[in-house]
């Protein structure tokens, strides 16, 4: 499937007059499902993460940095979601309700690289069916601009469904934006797949609206 960015423009706009109004802000959706892509086979099943060019306002990524010392007081300083130290680690380690909050309400993980085998013991098997483990934050890193990067980035996974699910803006974002999003993650699937050729459709909806899919050309 060749998509043109104003094919994408046009399925947004469709998505947003066929759902109905809320009395919150919805994010807009988006799914791609592949074809001839075999997740028995490791090599595609992936989890990465994509900046997005236009990042949701009001629903950046939520990122947690643990580390002590130096990094975590840099961590602070650059207003990270959330700094756990190694005694609050050691202290979520032993409530199982803890650790599982701390998993859920997070989106990305950043840690320093000498507390990754304690990360591994304590919260792995929270973090790791989620595809969160963090990402070792190297000594010379300037951790300002690693935060940035992360919260307006999204999560992409395949895992058992030939298929991507993420969200990629909210609805007060203009069309144009949200579609250059889009193709971002499409972009980002080119460094795993043959694209177009891998996609089948590809899908964009609001949280509490119908899916629509974009009428792009068949390769």
């Amino acid at each position: 499937m060749s998509v043109k960015l104003d094919e994408i423009v046009e399925a947004v706009e469709e998505a947003r007059k066929k759902a109905k109004k809320r009395r919150f802000t919805q994010s807009v959706e988006l799914i791609i499902k592949l074809r001839d892509v075999d997740v028995k086979k490791p090599e595609n099943r992936i989890n990465m993460e994509v900046p997005l060019p236009h990042p949701p306002p009001n629903k950046l990524a939520k990122v947690a940095v643990i580390a002590t010392g130096d990094l975590a007081l840099k961590a602070k300083q650059a207003k990270a979601d959330l700094v756990v130290s190694r005694e609050d680690l050691e202290k979520i380690a032993t409530s199982k309700k803890a650790a599982k909050e701390l998993a859920k309400s997070y989106d990305f993980f950043l840690a320093q690289p000498d507390l990754m085998p304690l990360i591994g013991r304590y919260l792995g098997r929270y973090l790791g069916p989620r595809g969160k483990m963090p990402k070792p934050v190297p000594p010379s890193a300037n951790i300002e601009a690693m935060l940035n990067r992360y919260r307006r980035s999204v999560r992409i996974r395949i895992k058992d469904q030939p298929q991507v699910m993420c969200r990629v803006g909210e609805e007060t974002q203009d069309s144009k934006e949200i579609a250059e999003n889009i193709n971002a993650v499409i972009d980002a699937l080119k460094t795993k797949f043959k694209i177009p050729q891998n996609i089948e459709r590809i899908y964009v909806k609001l949280t509490m609206g119908p899916a629509i899919e974009v009428k792009a050309k068949k390769v």
